[in-house]
């Protein structure tokens, strides 16, 4: 009988793209991983052209609280990019940088500015010790830290920049993949982070316990592989939701964020060539057993159109 996996969603450990899969039953510490990439390319980047696929069974359960299982294994919607009822999502809260209720968190924190397309530019904090991860997991193109310091200084700083620069904490993920196949050259998304840099170092209002850093742009291009999702097509289309007896299979051209960008033999409402995006969110949760990788994608997809979302097919492309 063929085993049966939980997915855990993408993880970016070493700056390496993998599919994160649950201990199991009486395990303890992180599972097993699968790499999406072949590892570091000659010319810099993560080098791609894996072939995947797998199978949906079962019903889709909540994935329970920091190692924890729910206790109820209450079912969960399958379009719901957070794989938790809503007891475990409260209790996860509870102690969350996000939510405000760690405070008391003693450790550095960097403030950031995210640049994901043109005019697209986000202000956000992270771990000083997680390094880019946080950058990487949200499928941010360029970025640059702005400064370093205690956790609630970082914040201030945070909603200082959002009200002085007229930039968002948050981005839809819907707007990210529209424009990743068709971004400005590395030249060009600096110099926007740059600009954005220098405007924030000269606002007046910075909490004294916060360092200024310098601007120093790290681009994520090569690391997600866009070239290769440009060279494919770019997006035909995003999955909706896994359905059970669903499969999804093909070549992985770029992964950003927790963006699965897979190659198909044939995309789009009309066959036309591209990549098919698998937000890996919606993989927490199910049951999921190998498939082959010629499957294709069987569920739920909504197509793209000339960068406009124009329809919906349920079923094989």
């Amino acid at each position: 009988m063929e085993r049966q996996w939980r997915s855990a969603g993408v993880g970016w450990a070493g700056g390496e793209p993998a599919l994160r899969w649950e201990p199991g039953a009486g395990a303890t510490g992180a599972g097993p991983v699968s790499p999406l990439s072949y590892g570091a390319a000659p010319g810099g980047g993560n080098a791609y052209g894996r072939e995947i696929g797998f199978r949906v069974v079962g019903e889709r359960r909540c994935v329970g609280v920091r190692g924890n299982a729910c206790p109820y294994a209450a079912p969960v919607a399958g379009r719901a990019t957070q794989a938790q009822c809503a007891d475990c999502a409260r209790l996860d809260r509870s102690r969350s940088v996000a939510a405000d209720t760690m405070a008391d968190d003693p450790r550095p924190y960097a403030v950031y500015l995210a640049w994901f397309g043109p005019g697209m530019v986000k202000v956000g904090i992270t771990r000083e010790d997680r390094g880019p991860a946080r950058l990487l997991e949200q499928g941010a193109v360029a970025f640059s830290r702005l400064g370093r310091g205690p956790l609630m200084a970082a914040r201030r700083c945070e909603e200082l920049l959002r009200a002085g620069l007229g930039v968002p904490d948050r981005i839809p993920y819907a707007k990210k993949r529209a424009i990743r196949a068709a971004l400005p050259g590395p030249a060009e998304r600096a110099a926007e982070v740059e600009a954005l840099h220098a405007r924030a170092a000269g606002l007046a209002g910075w909490p004294e316990a916060l360092e200024v850093v310098a601007c120093e742009v790290a681009d994520h291009a090569g690391v997600f592989g866009l070239d290769g999702l440009v060279a494919a097509g770019g997006v035909a289309g995003v999955v909706r939701e896994l359905v059970a007896g669903g499969s999804v299979a093909g070549r992985v051209v770029a992964v950003a964020g927790p963006d699965l960008h897979l190659e198909v033999e044939s995309a789009g409402a009309s066959g036309a060539p591209g990549a098919v995006v698998v937000d890996s969110r919606l993989l927490a949760g199910w049951g999921l057993e190998r498939g082959d990788t010629g499957d294709g994608v069987t569920v739920p997809v909504k197509w793209v159109e000339k960068g406009t979302e124009t329809g919906v097919q349920e079923g094989l492309f």
